[in-house]
């Protein structure tokens, strides 16, 4: 007798999520997701974050950008907060410093951090690496990514002091951010997958940032606030760098793992309708 309906959705469904975690667990050791996720942190600490720097002390809203991104992924408050806005110079000091130079010598070496990004992109979904001269696809990739994160940061200004400030918050980071990874997928991969198959990858991205959200708050919030008062500034970039490694182990995890459900549910697929089709 065949079960019930919702009884085969179910034995389906876990068949699909068994075999995924298989081919994740499988494929991330090929990938070596944590070699590439201290790159990540590597790159974004050292090209990404002068870069926000910069264009947060160039930008006269309220907020200080990268700092008020950070502290929100963190989920710091009070001194964990003032402990990372520390961490970066004031806007008149930053401005008057900077030089033209200087600036286009950080949108160069941000564009490395997309091309890293595009290289695991490219292991993850097993494509040959996309030609020298789409370094515009990398460069467009950094105007997105930098425009998120000024978003992000942004979404934390309207109504404050409301009950619609959390929720208008959440949902922009959110759906912002599937948008984003969605995106991003796309662009680098150089419209080599179907956008249909890099959706999952953008959905667990996001689901995962969200849990390392709220990892930090319990672990590397504390942390932070112990260590900048052991060692001062030293400390606190020592957490922040550490976050940001699980930062780039979500990015590249989720883009695994929705290749991993793709992959999954195709197979289960193929093998339903395989058993429907008519015997020769």
């Amino acid at each position: 007798m065949r079960g019930a309906p919702p009884l085969r959705f179910a034995a389906t469904w876990w068949r699909v999520l068994r075999a995924a975690a298989a081919d994740l667990w499988r494929h991330g050791r090929t990938v070596e997701l944590l070699q590439r996720s201290m790159a990540f942190a590597a790159l974004f600490f050292v090209t990404l974050v002068p870069l926000l720097i910069v264009i947060a002390a160039a930008y006269p809203a309220r907020g200080s950008g990268i700092a008020e991104w950070i502290t929100d992924g963190l989920g710091l408050t009070g001194r964990g907060a003032d402990a990372v806005r520390r961490l970066f110079a004031s806007r008149g000091q930053i401005l008057s410093t900077t030089t033209g130079f200087g600036l286009a010598a950080l949108v160069v070496f941000g564009v490395s951090l997309m091309a890293a990004v595009q290289g695991v992109y490219e292991r993850i979904w097993d494509l040959e690496r996309g030609p020298w001269h789409a370094v515009w696809r990398q460069t467009l990739g950094l105007v997105g990514l930098v425009g998120y994160l000024g978003l992000a940061a942004w979404s934390g200004a309207p109504w404050q002091r409301t009950g619609v400030q959390p929720a208008f918050r959440i949902v922009v980071s959110a759906v912002g951010g599937v948008l984003l990874f969605w995106w991003l997928q796309r662009l680098l991969l150089a419209g080599r997958v179907p956008a249909r198959e890099l959706l999952p990858g953008a959905v667990a991205t996001m689901a995962g940032l969200a849990g390392l959200r709220a990892f930090s708050r319990v672990v590397f919030a504390p942390l932070l606030v112990s260590n900048a008062v052991s060692y001062g500034t030293v400390g606190a970039v020592l957490i922040v760098q550490s976050w940001l490694i699980g930062v780039g182990y979500t990015v590249y995890g989720g883009a695994l793992a929705g290749r991993a459900v793709v992959r999954a549910l195709g197979a289960s697929y193929d093998a339903r309708h395989s058993r429907r089709r008519p015997a020769a």
